[in-house]
């Protein structure tokens, strides 16, 4: 009996260790003996070998937690929800506030799309932790390439005080990981920023697992955005890669204003993710709201013909068929376009007197 209840230490010891690394255990977990079957719940439409839902509490009987096949499953608090109702039950509640978040751009171009998607989130960020600030630290290199946020636009668009938001410049990835890790450790700021040009050898496995630790351990979100790199592994529980998406006309009390240029649009892709399955997504920022709005059906707008530039000319010489069983010779030379008829021939074209290709 003694060694059995060795062994079972011994074997939950392990799954928590292996939960903080895959960063599924947000919250506490009791020893197995505590757990407790919820009533009605059955096994039907779970796989084989997937153990029914079990609820543990702590001392208190609050803070409950889900646990599926020795897995947690942290309560609708430790997420932060995009208010797209398909996106955040597709990530299984949204982001996790206290992990680290890939934000992915394929290429340099979608580095407006992916900083403005970030500050998006960061702005949902700063709703719930008020009075905090938010450290987006990144290279020289990304900066250059890139650009800064533009300040006199942080308060309109997306509700941020220029001072909540604080840049630091480093020199080197090697000084920017520095930043970001000490940072991600830290309960004075509401998230950390950390960004990255193209797939360094130092953002690797092990520097991306120890920005996850310092995040779940400060409670604090880690957003991780990738300009113009591979889909190298990383720790992150989740990878979203984000581009521009066509805007929608600005809508009017009379109704969509034509050759008009609406919200600000992002494609999302759901790359990685523990919990869904990939997919694509179209979320309009409202800049008014402060929150993103689900896009509507056939909003993409139409660009517009320039108005500087006159109609197609029409096209030059008439459009003539031969008669039907009339051989060529009997069409009469005034109904061949003038165009036409100064052309050489095939026979007569210098380029066609050399010997075909044979094969």
């Amino acid at each position: 009996m003694a060694m059995s209840a060795v062994a079972r230490d011994t074997v939950f010891a392990l799954r928590r260790q292996i939960a903080k690394i895959e960063g599924t255990l947000p919250e506490r977990l009791q020893a197995p003996g505590a757990l407790k079957a919820i009533p009605g719940k059955v096994r039907s439409g779970f796989p084989s070998g997937i153990a029914e839902k079990q609820i543990s509490t702590d001392a208190a009987g609050s803070d409950l937690t889900i646990v599926r096949h020795g897995l947690a499953v942290a309560s609708a608090d430790a997420f932060l929800q995009t208010g797209i109702e398909r996106l955040d039950t597709a990530l299984g509640g949204g982001l996790p506030k206290a992990a680290l978040s890939e934000i992915h751009g394929l290429a340099t171009r979608d580095a407006g799309a992916v900083a403005g998607f970030a500050l998006s989130l960061a702005s949902l960020i700063l709703k719930q932790k008020q009075g905090l600030p938010i450290l987006w630290v990144g290279t020289a290199e990304i900066f250059h390439e890139a650009g800064l946020p533009y300040a006199r636009g942080l308060d309109t668009l997306f509700g941020i005080a220029p001072g909540q938001l604080l840049l630091s410049e480093a020199p080197k990835l090697v000084d920017a990981l520095w930043i970001a890790e000490e940072a991600a450790r830290m309960t004075a700021f509401a998230a950390v920023i950390l960004e990255i040009r193209g797939s360094p050898q130092r953002l690797d496995l092990t520097a991306t697992r120890r920005l996850h630790a310092r995040a779940r351990n400060a409670d604090r979100p880690v957003l991780l955005l990738r300009q113009a790199g591979e889909a190298d592994p990383t720790a992150a529980p989740v990878r979203l890669i984000v581009s521009a998406a066509p805007s929608a006309s600005r809508a009017t009390i009379a109704g969509p204003l034509a050759g008009s240029i609406g919200r600000p649009a992002f494609k999302v892709d759901i790359g990685k993710s523990r919990t869904a399955l990939p997919g694509q997504f179209i979320l309009e920022w409202n800049p008014d709201e402060h929150a993103f709005a689900q896009r509507t059906e056939n909003s993409v707008a139409v660009v517009p013909a320039s108005g500087r530039r006159a109609d197609p000319a029409p096209a030059s010489g008439a459009v003539l068929a031969f008669p039907a069983g009339a051989s060529p010779a009997a069409i009469s030379p005034t109904a061949i376009p003038p165009t036409a008829r100064d052309q050489p021939s095939r026979q007569q074209h210098p380029a066609h007197r050399g010997p075909r290709r044979a094969g």
